[in-house]
């Protein structure tokens, strides 16, 4: 397991994995307050190649897309934690709100999203797709999300939003 500073050093690491004929697998997400939707997630995008590699969304973005309240855990928190995960290979942060320019660049050989989005609504299907890459969607574990735990959180300690 791996986090990538760069995205020069992960296109190394693409390359030398594209040479060995492994197939390389791409996922993406905040990873905010990592729950067992989060691993059972990864460990099944795990199984659909040889190495998972995890962008990982950046403070600035997380804040843009999900609020001036998130993300609860820093970026380089969420990093060391999803990078210890047995499932994956390896991290990198981005700080676009999409990861497509990251799909176009590491070109991965499987793209995975959860069941939740349509194939046409994920972000670089179109993209993975043109060079004969394949798209696939995960299952998401009921009930496991980070808004419901926020909300727990929130319901046992008395806190009104």
């Amino acid at each position: 397991m791996s986090v990538h500073k760069t995205l020069e050093t992960l296109l190394q690491t693409r390359e030398a994995l594209r040479e060995q004929g492994k197939k390389v697998v791409f996922t993406n997400g905040v990873f905010d307050l990592l729950h067992r939707g989060h691993v059972d997630y990864l460990a099944a995008a795990r199984q659909c190649g040889d190495c998972l590699i995890v962008g990982i969304n950046d403070d600035a973005s997380v804040r843009r897309l999900k609020g001036e309240k998130r993300p609860i855990v820093p970026q380089q928190d969420r990093c060391a934690i999803i990078a210890a995960l047995r499932a994956v290979d390896h991290v990198i942060l981005f700080s676009e709100d999409t990861p497509e320019n990251l799909i176009r660049a590491l070109r991965p050989d499987v793209l995975v999203k959860g069941a939740d989005y349509q194939i046409h609504e994920i972000v670089g299907h179109d993209i993975v797709q043109s060079y004969g890459g394949s798209v696939e969607r995960i299952r998401l574990t009921q009930g496991r999300a980070t808004t419901n735990l926020i909300d727990i959180i929130l319901q046992r300690y008395g806190v009104e939003e």
